[in-house]
């Protein structure tokens, strides 16, 4: 009973925040990637606004090197649902000189995606962007607020960051400034795998156990793809993985797993001691690789 509550009062407190996002913002866009996060912020959203549509797009910075799954889950979902979907794609901005795409060993376009997102912040004049970060994800993310400044350059100052106190949330900005959004920034995983249980909410495929061309690098289990580098020496094998994180191809690592419910995934997360973000390769590329990215802008 008391995971119920639980549960219930954080799918309280997200309404409460995308209710105060419309009546706060001129030009909110929700930021989706396909995966569970997102998924589970559309739903939200669906229950704050019924029987209305959701009253928002949706927007994809796609990096081109994502999971075949999540791409087409993401169509379904927006035809499904008749909601607006915008794509932008980092391919545009390695064409136009805008970012310069890495080569070598732990070459990745994640970052790459902070140039195509201000882009399109400033080309549709988003003021409010809803992400699906959770505190419990990473130490840079811990220090968010959930209505987070970003000045005109879109970068943020985690030093100087405005108080949320009694659920008050202060969206003034000034011209040029925008908010990134964190509904479920109170979740954990386990929290999020609960409310997807409970909601019946389907999810892309590579959440689940399945077989996958693979090879291994640092001890993690990399995904075999032409997106991903892989030197000579490095065996292609099958494995049973998913993935408990969903990113750029480059950048996520999968584990092994035979949990092919949503039922055994929650149970296979109640008994790790390893992180969610512990699968994320990017992360590891130094001690404050994240805060730098949303320094600069990034999710």
């Amino acid at each position: 009973m008391s995971s119920i509550l639980k549960t219930n009062a954080l799918e309280s407190e997200a309404i409460y925040i995308f209710r105060e996002v419309i009546s706060q913002f001129d030009k909110p866009v929700l930021l989706f990637s396909g995966g569970k996060d997102s998924i589970t912020l559309v739903r939200l959203a669906q229950k704050a606004f019924f029987p209305a549509k959701i009253p928002f797009p949706l927007l994809h910075v796609d990096t081109g090197h994502n999971f075949p799954e999540t791409i087409e889950f993401r169509d379904r979902l927006v035809a499904e649902l008749g909601l607006e979907l915008i794509v932008r794609n980092v391919q545009d901005a390695i064409d136009e000189g805008k970012v310069v795409e890495e080569s070598g060993k732990y070459s990745s376009r994640n970052s790459l995606q902070t140039t195509t997102l201000l882009d399109a912040i400033e080309e549709f004049k988003f003021d409010a962007c809803i992400g699906g970060a959770r505190r419990d994800e990473e130490k840079a993310r811990a220090k968010e607020r959930i209505f987070s400044v970003r000045d005109d350059f879109g970068q943020w100052d985690e030093k100087n960051q405005r108080p949320e106190l009694f659920d008050l949330l202060n969206g003034k900005i000034e011209n040029g400034q925008n908010v990134r959004v964190f509904p479920i920034s109170n979740w954990t995983e386990l929290d999020v795998w609960s409310y997807i249980e409970q909601e019946q909410i389907e999810i892309p495929s590579i959440y689940f156990s399945h077989k996958r061309k693979v090879f291994l690098r640092d001890g993690l289990i990399w995904s075999h793809s032409p997106f991903v580098y892989q030197e000579e020496d490095e065996q292609i094998e099958e494995r049973i993985v998913r993935f408990r994180t969903v990113g750029d191809m480059s950048c996520t690592a999968a584990v092994e797993s035979y949990a092919a419910t949503i039922q055994e995934v929650v149970g296979e997360i109640r008994s790790s001691t390893i992180s969610e973000r512990g699968a994320r390769i990017d992360d590891k590329r130094s001690e404050a690789a994240m805060e730098k990215r949303k320094q600069q802008g990034y999710f």
